[in-house]
C-alpha cells in the first residue's frame, strides 16, 4: 500500500508558476514509478509527466519545456514545477505510483490538488 497527498495547488496568473508536491509514505518509495496527471473540465484524466524508479522522465507534448518532474528519494517526495502556465493548465492534478514502468496509469492515486490559472 502507498498513500500519496498531494500540495501545492492555487490560482496563478498566466505566465505564472506554481511547484507541486506529492508525499509518499507506506511503501519502498525508490521502487515506485511516478508520474503527474491531471484532469481538466470536462475532459478525461491524462498524464502530464513520470518519473520512473530509475530516473528517466517522460512528458506530454503540451508540457514540455514548460513543466520538470523530478524526485527526491530520501524524502519520499515527487515534484512538479510549472513554468509558464497557461489557463490550459488549469485542471486537478493527481499524484500517481505504480511498479509497472511500462503500464501508465495503474496502482496508486493521491486526492488530487486544483491548479487554475488566471488573470
Amino acid at each position: 500500500q502507498v498513500q500519496l497527498v498531494e500540495s501545492g495547488g492555487g490560482l496563478v496568473q498566466p505566465g505564472g508558476s506554481l511547484r507541486l508536491s506529492c508525499a509518499a509514505s507506506g511503501s519502498i518509495f525508490s521502487l515506485y514509478h511516478m508520474a503527474w496527471f491531471r484532469t481538466a473540465p470536462g475532459k478525461q484524466r491524462d498524464m502530464v509527466a513520470r518519473i520512473l524508479s530509475s530516473g528517466q522522465t517522460t512528458y506530454a507534448d503540451s508540457v514540455k519545456g514548460r513543466f520538470t518532474i523530478s524526485r527526491d528519494n530520501a524524502k519520499n517526495q515527487v515534484y512538479l514545477q510549472m513554468d509558464n502556465l497557461t489557463p490550459e493548465d488549469t485542471a486537478v492534478y493527481y499524484c500517481n505510483a505504480n511498479r509497472q514502468s511500462a503500464i501508465v496509469g495503474t496502482g496508486y492515486w493521491g486526492q488530487g490538488t486544483q491548479v487554475t490559472v488566471s488573470s
